[in-house]
């Protein structure tokens, strides 16, 4: 219930971030800094959050990071009614930083089952939530554009934002640290580069990392290249942005089921390969057919590659090294998408649409890679588990 109410600032940040950028500073391949500073604040802020999850507990790690979501908000709704860019960055990295907490609370829910092969299932019904965060923040965005009188619109957005975050605050009051026992027979603990070298690691790694990055890039792009560029009414960027977020969460309903009855192996090549029709879609048009098309095939696919690489995470450490590899796993995969948003508006205002979708092009050849390389590795785990039956010298 906690994590839709302040994960609703960050789909406010995408839809207008950029159009509000683009009316505050004269050079426009600066439009998607905030989105970028955001995302760079999730990646900077994931460490902290890891530890400061260790050493007091997931409840108060997630207590304050909504506390700093709340000043952002406040912080954003003053920036956009003086008009003030700086200080706009300065929000934006704040929603970043807290988003970077509220990150941990996937974590919290692995913890919370004793069983592995559930894992997917619970984060499925994690991710479900993010609905509400796709429809809220967009809507509260335009509902409130105008309660505040201010040059740019959309002050009156971000005060509104700020009474979900104090709801959310109530509401976590009600969570209880999940217990996590510690193996005796565990080994000591290993390096972070030790760790790292595991192939299982970096497949989870591949997957989450450039499936998040591609989905930021092109997402990002979007509403600038809609509403800015090619002239697309506010509302109909608004439902294309709407759709995506929507499509990244509601597959979970059938992600879980559908890695039981075929893999996550399956699931990274799927994901893969709607990637690629997204690319061969967006190429084709820039009408709000191809948009809306492109970009709820994008949330599909970004759910399938994040819920994998999520899954096979926990295969890769064990309970005393959760929190460092946590750590890391954010800092990848949100540095990628940082660097992901900031070329976003380079690529766009350099070399249009187009040149985004072919930019996009050889990450989706590296996840094919890394599909065919899990395939391989799977199969070579399966034949080595089952072993054939050597006669004995007796027969």
């Amino acid at each position: 219930m906690a994590q839709p109410l302040v994960m609703s600032c960050s789909p406010v940040i995408v839809f207008i971030g950029g159009i509000l950028s683009a009316q505050m500073v004269t050079d426009k391949t600066l439009a998607t800094l905030p989105i970028t500073m955001m995302i760079l604040g999730v990646a900077t802020g994931s460490i902290p959050a890891a530890l400061l999850a260790k050493k007091m507990g997931r409840k108060f790690a997630a207590l304050f990071g909504f506390s700093i979501t709340l000043i952002a908000c406040f912080l954003a709704s003053y920036a956009v009614y003086i008009a003030l860019f700086e200080l706009f960055i300065v929000a934006s990295i704040m929603f970043g930083l807290s988003t970077s907490f509220v990150q941990q609370l996937r974590f919290a829910a692995i913890e919370s089952t004793s069983d592995e092969k559930s894992i997917p299932t619970v984060l499925s019904i994690l991710m479900l939530s993010g609905i509400f965060a796709a429809f809220l923040g967009p809507e509260v965005a335009v509902m409130a554009k105008d309660w505040i009188t201010s040059p740019l619109g959309y002050s009156g957005s971000f005060l509104f934002l700020a009474l979900f975050i104090c709801i959310a605050i109530l509401v976590m009051l009600a969570f209880k640290n999940p217990t996590l026992s510690i193996q005796s027979n565990e080994s000591p603990t290993r390096s972070l580069i030790t760790i790292a070298k595991q192939p299982i690691f970096l497949i989870s790694i591949a997957s989450a990392a450039i499936g998040f990055a591609l989905m930021s890039y092109l997402m990002t792009a979007t509403p600038i290249s809609m509403h800015h560029m090619h002239g697309h009414s506010i509302n109909d960027t608004k439902w294309v942005i709407q759709t995506h977020i929507a499509a990244m969460f509601i597959p979970s309903l059938f992600t879980g089921i559908l890695v039981n009855k075929i893999g996550l192996k399956y699931l990274l090549f799927i994901g893969t390969l709607i990637y690629t029709i997204v690319a061969i879609i967006a190429f084709s048009g820039e009408q709000v057919v191809h948009y809306w098309w492109a970009l709820l095939l994008l949330g599909i696919g970004w759910n399938f590659l994040y819920l994998t690489g999520t899954s096979l995470l926990p295969q890769s450490y064990q309970a005393n090294e959760r929190h460092k590899v946590q750590a890391m796993n954010d800092f990848i995969i949100f540095g990628f998408q940082a660097t992901a948003s900031l070329l976003a508006g380079w690529v766009l205002f350099k070399a249009g649409w187009h040149g985004v979708v072919m930019s996009s092009i050889p990450f989706i050849l590296v996840l094919f890679a890394v599909s065919w390389y899990y395939f391989r590795k799977e199969r070579k785990t399966q034949s080595t588990t089952i072993s054939p039956i050597t006669p004995s010298v007796s027969d």
